[in-house]
């Protein structure tokens, strides 16, 4: 499947206080130290460099990076994993039931393709979060987050009437740890951009969209996933809505206490969640490939990014606006995250069970 290039969940604040070239000139690992990672829940996952993964708890409202020593010396394998029923298989693994299992996101280590998958086991506040690893042989496991080198920071200000919207998306950019969510503040939407190593965080950007589909600016509409994707040499989010506005911010403008307004680049329809997303390359083009509540996996074309004018008219009676995109014909796609350069792993829900698929980017 296609790298995980970095998702865009409820736009919100973000927070940058210090030089991405202080990330480039350390060794991640030596700000690990070892502890027991206690999660409260399970959320959202990325990767950054040397294996290290990123783990999302929105109830603690807080991130964690943990060092999952997960940097096999070569990774020429042409093995790509396939499993069906893999909510049965997991649940066989925790010692519970199929329907006592929630996946509720995946990333895949760029280094040694092994996929992991955040977990709850259990219904309710009492579900048990855990972090379960498929290689990429088909063989699962479990995580151990006891005396683990690892950190974390804590989020300011989220969203405490409904905490899994206080972290909704996770990504890893030039230094520094993109968090999508819901915050406290009058501009609930924000972005949080937090230097890694950590240091510390801040109440992050607020971020303001027009919603074509709802003929107005919105404040308090959560960035659901999103990706990173490069607009000439800067850096720059992709972020996907709720019902479904794209909207492009670029990385710079993410400063803490900061209010901005961010370029709505396409409407795509709406009644529909945008549910996973990453940024790939095909045949010399660039494309974003997002999962879909009501409408399967789009294909959106990336040509003419850069120059596009905003979206700031009505778009009424679920027509599209902006970038185009090819509706394709997969369904029930839950989850997605790159495999390499040419392929993306899926996870995909049929009538009775979910499965996951290697499939070769289209």
């Amino acid at each position: 499947m296609m790298q995980r290039l970095f998702t865009l969940a409820a736009l919100a604040g973000l927070f940058v206080a210090v030089s991405p070239s202080r990330a480039a000139d350390t060794d991640l690992l030596d700000s690990l130290k070892k502890a027991t990672v206690e999660l409260k829940s399970a959320g959202p996952l990325t990767f950054g460099p040397q294996g290290i993964l990123f783990i999302g708890d929105p109830k603690a409202a807080t991130i964690y990076a943990v060092d999952t020593g997960d940097r096999p010396k070569t990774s020429d394998s042409k093995d790509r994993p396939s499993v069906e029923g893999i909510d049965a298989k997991i649940a066989s693994l925790l010692g519970s039931e199929a329907n006592q299992i929630t996946i509720k996101d995946l990333a895949v280590n760029p280094l040694s393709k092994t996929t992991y998958l955040s977990v709850a086991r259990g219904r309710g506040a009492k579900a048990t979060p855990v972090i379960v690893t498929l290689t990429r042989t088909g063989k699962l496991g479990e995580l151990s987050l006891k005396d683990v080198k690892s950190a974390s920071a804590t989020v300011p200000s989220a969203r405490e009437k409904s905490r899994q919207e206080a972290i909704a998306h996770l990504g890893y950019v030039g230094g520094r740890i993109i968090v999508a969510g819901m915050s406290n503040e009058d501009f609930a939407s924000t972005l949080r951009a937090i230097p890694f190593p950590f240091d510390k965080t801040d109440k992050g950007t607020s971020v303001k969209i027009f919603h074509g589909a709802h003929g107005r600016f919105e404040t308090n509409s959560p960035v659901r996933v999103f990706a990173a994707y490069k607009i000439g040499d800067e850096d720059t989010l992709l972020a996907a809505y709720q019902c479904t506005p794209l909207v492009k911010i670029p990385v710079s403008q993410l400063k803490a206490g900061e209010k901005i307004t961010g370029t709505t680049i396409a409407e795509l329809g709406n009644r529909n969640s945008p549910l996973s997303m990453i940024v790939y390359k095909k045949d010399g083009k660039d494309y974003v490939l997002m999962a879909n509540s009501s409408r399967g996996l789009m294909k959106i074309k990336l040509e003419g990014v850069d120059k596009i004018e905003g979206i700031s008219e009505p778009v009424k009676g679920g027509k599209t606006a902006g970038l185009t995109y090819e509706k394709l014909p997969n369904k029930g796609v839950l989850k997605l995250d790159a495999f390499g350069k040419k392929h993306a792993v899926l996870l995909v829900r049929t009538d009775d069970k979910v499965n996951l698929e290697t499939v070769e980017l289209p």
